[in-house]
């Protein structure tokens, strides 16, 4: 059950040389590889062959003495990280935190200079945290102690990470350098990936250079790409971070690319909105095509082509990103046309497999997105292997894990100083939340801390001028600024004191040092403020923040962040225990959904009000019923297609 998962071992060793009591192995507790259903003596005999190839002679001994009880309740998810003597003394070096004032610890040059990052052409400030040397230190201890070396190891090997679904987790393959080498199951996977990015730069090529036409033989230029969660928001924040960009614009010249991805008929109407049907070609991404939103928006696009253009124009002007060949075919859409990609990718992270390179090479042309995909494996690398003390996203997600469990802040704000990462937020959002949001270990037992975090944001300096208040006198956020050294767009006005892009990095620098230091009423009465306004205008500081600078925002540099956030996550589930990788919290809504997708059918067509008795409370029955007393009456199925005018 255990055979080859040495990095169990290695971090059961490390516990073991520290403490000298085997009786206590929390790393057991993280290791998905040690089933609670194995059998007890098998695993012993395991650990004790095992160990005595991985680790010191005297842990192998120390290891193989273990009684079958011992194994049991390690086994049996009995502990989690918070029963760790790391975990422990982060708790207690709390206090000491709280004794201290970010103005004071902005104060000793050498310890900024400590937090300080600069790797990979990013800079990275930690010294607004509210950290000290020490706290790094203890969170990699901590770090250690949960495997966390062996756990991002194990995902690069693609090991089965994702428990609960029996998946391996293999987002990084899907930006591999061609000459790489990652094994799922004994095969190198990256030959496939770049069999099916090869196929999406011969496909985008022939459509951009007019080679693929569509049924009336008009060039296909505009395109709609029709998914939700990771299909829609991943890549919508790369285009939406390419569009200004002057190489990438430039090849995207005369080309237009919109999404779909709310079931809402207005999201339709608005991702058709002025498009020719004869100039339209349509990616539909669902890796099982049955996604409900997904499939009826597809059917309602598939029936707007046809109602212009006839029932043939289908394998023309619509390609599929899936796996299920069978219902892409009856769908209408030519299987050779189909764009695949593996149970290994997740949804939140697959903008680097075909969901978001293939509409966004025929938006960009492939040259470009080969730079992203350059970028973000540029990151993967970084993150495989460089010691955790420089670590880019390994320090912010301990940062991040820091803020959360111990300090007791339970929302982030990611804050582009960049409007052309203005959907960062969005996509980080599901990434994060999606991920951590959870309440159980990889055992399912309870945790008795909370992981996850609320993640919101918006562009500076927009964002001042929304929520800043709460940031800066109410509630305690932490806050990730990130500004661009080089603009995508320079504007000089004559006769102003600083370019546009300056004033906008004016208040990047200003906003993060305002919630670090505070204002100080003996500050606000050396200016003369009046006593009953001191409170008002008092400003507490000691409030957390992160600083990135990138040197600008290119295809290549945004293939960067996208990766270091992702890993960040990652981090941050390795440490606290859980499943990053799943997302079963999705699933009971859909189910209800469905339920009442049945009531309202049979409420259409049998004329009838939907009662409690249907199986349903009494307070949604009566809304349900409230909502269709509201509605032009549809009688399902005898109706006919309904549009709005300016579609059809």
């Amino acid at each position: 059950m255990i055979l080859g998962h040495t990095h169990c071992l290695n971090a059961v060793s490390r516990t073991v040389e520290r403490s000298q009591n085997i009786t206590t192995l929390p790393t057991f507790n993280h290791c998905t590889h040690l089933s609670r259903a194995c059998n007890i003596v098998t695993v012993r005999n395991t650990i004790e062959i095992e160990a005595k190839r991985t680790v010191s002679a005297r842990v192998a001994r120390m290891l193989a003495s273990m009684d079958e009880g011992s194994i049991a309740a390690n086994m049996s998810g009995g502990s989690t990280i918070a029963d760790t003597p790391e975990w422990k003394a982060l708790q207690e070096h709390v206090a000491e935190i709280d004794k201290t004032h970010l103005r004071d610890l902005m104060a000793d040059e050498r310890r900024c200079m400590s937090l300080i990052k600069e790797s990979e052409g990013l800079y990275v400030d930690f010294s607004r945290q509210r950290v000290t040397a020490e706290t790094v230190k203890l969170l990699v201890n901590l770090a250690e102690a949960a495997g966390l070396r062996e756990k991002i190891d194990g995902m690069f090997k693609g090991e089965r990470i994702n428990s609960t679904e029996d998946r391996a987790v293999l987002h990084v393959a899907t930006r591999a350098r061609r000459d790489q080498t990652i094994m799922v199951e004994g095969k190198n996977v990256v030959p496939e990936v770049w069999e099916v990015l090869d196929k999406i730069k011969s496909f985008s090529d022939k459509v951009r250079n007019g080679e693929w036409l569509g049924a009336t033989g008009k060039p296909l230029t505009k395109v709609v790409a029709i998914g939700i969660g990771g299909s829609f928001l991943g890549p919508l924040f790369v285009h939406t971070a390419l569009k200004t960009e002057p190489s990438a614009s430039k090849q995207a010249a005369g080309r237009q690319l919109n999404f779909l991805a709310n079931v809402d008929p207005i999201d339709v109407s608005r991702a058709l909105k002025g498009l020719d049907p004869e100039e339209t070609l349509v990616v539909v991404v669902s890796k099982t095509f049955t996604t409900a939103e997904t499939m009826l928006n597809a059917r309602t696009v598939r029936q707007w082509l046809k109602s212009h253009l006839g029932p043939d124009c289908v394998s023309k002007h619509m390609v599929a990103v899936s796996t299920n060949l069978k219902l892409v075919k009856e769908f209408g859409i030519n299987p050779e046309n189909a764009f695949g990609f593996w149970d290994w990718v997740g949804g939140r992270y697959s903008v680097c497999s075909a969901v978001g390179i293939l509409p966004l090479s025929l938006q960009y042309g492939f040259d470009v997105m080969q730079q992203f995909l350059m970028g973000a494996n540029n990151m993967d690398d970084h993150f495989k292997n460089m010691p955790f003390e420089n670590n880019l996203p390994v320090l912010m997600g301990l940062t991040s894990l820091w803020n959360i469990s111990f300090m007791g802040y339970p929302a982030l704000a990611i804050l582009p100083y960049c409007q052309a990462l203005s959907k960062l937020a969005p996509h980080y959002q599901q990434v994060s939340m999606e991920s951590n949001g959870k309440g159980v270990d990889m055992n399912g037992k309870a945790l008795p801390f909370e992981t996850g975090e609320v993640d919101f944001g918006e562009p500076g300096t927009n964002g001042q001028h929304s929520f800043y208040q709460l940031v800066h006198q109410g509630r305690v956020v932490p806050c990730d600024f990130i500004g661009v050294v080089r603009s995508q767009q320079s504007v000089y006005l004559k006769g102003e004191i600083v370019s546009n892009h300056d004033e906008l990095m004016c208040n990047f620098f200003a906003q993060a040092d305002a919630l670090a230091y505070g204002k100080t009423p003996e500050q606000l009465r050396s200016e003369n403020v009046p006593d009953y306004l001191i409170p008002h205008k008092a400003f507490t500081g000691n409030r957390p923040s992160l600083s990135i600078m990138v040197p600008s925002c290119t295809a290549y540099t945004v293939g960067q962040l996208l990766a270091m956030y992702e890993h960040r996550v990652a981090v941050q589930g390795f440490v606290w225990g859980i499943n990053s990788f799943d997302q079963w919290g999705v699933e009971l809504g859909k189910v209800l959904a469905s339920k009442i997708r049945t009531m309202m059918n049979q409420s259409r067509t049998k004329s009838r009000v939907i009662l409690p008795s249907d199986g349903i409370n009494y307070s949604t029955a009566r809304m349900i019923n409230k909502y269709l007393e509201g509605k032009t009456q549809l009688l399902y199925p005898e109706g006919h297609d309904t549009f709005p005018v300016d579609l059809l």
